[in-house]
């Protein structure tokens, strides 16, 4: 076979999906060079196949996971380069003991699988620096186009998916006041006399008090990520960053 049919063949292969590809990375980080194996790369594709979204649509198979795994693992080791200079042996003092914890058992890959599918996402609109929960992510290259949710058709946008991509922040209840520290990066919902948009904010004050029965009552500093303008919000404009 020639050069030319190769490509050509690889062309009519079905794509991952976005939501596919950020799976196939969460868990390239988690077991590396095991991702490479028949037996880890057919388990992975069986259950992108059984997807409600691969319906009507070619499956993916095995080979191709296992050529996706292949390329990620080049590309790291690509970044990794050797120091010129030798290292010495490293002794640790002998007033020192070294603990080794325990790794904790992994679940079986199909359930590792399941919870990352589940992942649910937030992207940033370029028209206003916003930030929209997504809808679902039409085509994919170094950008994405994506549908915001509660947004028709004339709403889309292609958006860089390492800048504005990203699993979506998470609301706070009024028994999670502690978990905001100063300095921390939040979403936040701002609202002017033209529009009233979510956007990234950093902590830069917390002025705590007694919680009543109503909730949470502490004031939040916020300083706007966009313009560098301050304000007070309560903690119900807030969304923690996923840890």
């Amino acid at each position: 076979m020639n050069g030319f049919e190769s490509t050509e063949m690889e062309d009519d292969l079905p794509e991952f999906t976005l939501a596919e590809i950020m799976v196939m990375e969460s868990l390239f980080k988690e077991v590396g060079e095991k991702s490479l194996s028949q037996e880890f790369c057919q388990e992975l594709v069986t259950s992108f196949n059984g997807k409600k979204h691969r319906i009507g649509k070619p499956p993916i198979n095995w080979e191709q996971a296992q050529i996706w795994f292949q390329d990620r693992q080049k590309g790291l080791a690509a970044k990794v380069t050797t120091p010129a200079v030798a290292h010495e042996e490293f002794k640790a003092p002998s007033h020192l003991t070294l603990t080794i914890n325990k790794p904790e058992p992994q679940k079986p890959l199909g359930e590792r699988i399941a919870s990352l599918s589940e992942l649910t996402f937030e992207a940033k609109s370029f028209k206003d620096f916003a930030w929209y929960d997504v809808a679902s992510f039409l085509n994919y290259r170094v950008e994405v186009r994506v549908r915001f949710a509660g947004f028709g058709y004339g709403e889309d946008e292609w958006v860089n998916v390492k800048r504005g991509v990203r699993e979506r922040s998470i609301p706070l209840e009024s028994s999670e006041c502690h978990r905001v520290k100063v300095g921390d990066l939040v979403l936040c919902f701002r609202e002017t006399d033209v529009r009233a948009i979510y956007c990234d904010a950093y902590i830069v004050e917390i002025q705590r008090t007694t919680h009543d029965i109503q909730g949470c009552s502490c004031i939040f500093v916020v300083r706007y990520d966009y313009d560098d303008l301050e304000g007070k919000v309560p903690l119900s404009s807030l969304c923690c960053r996923p840890t």
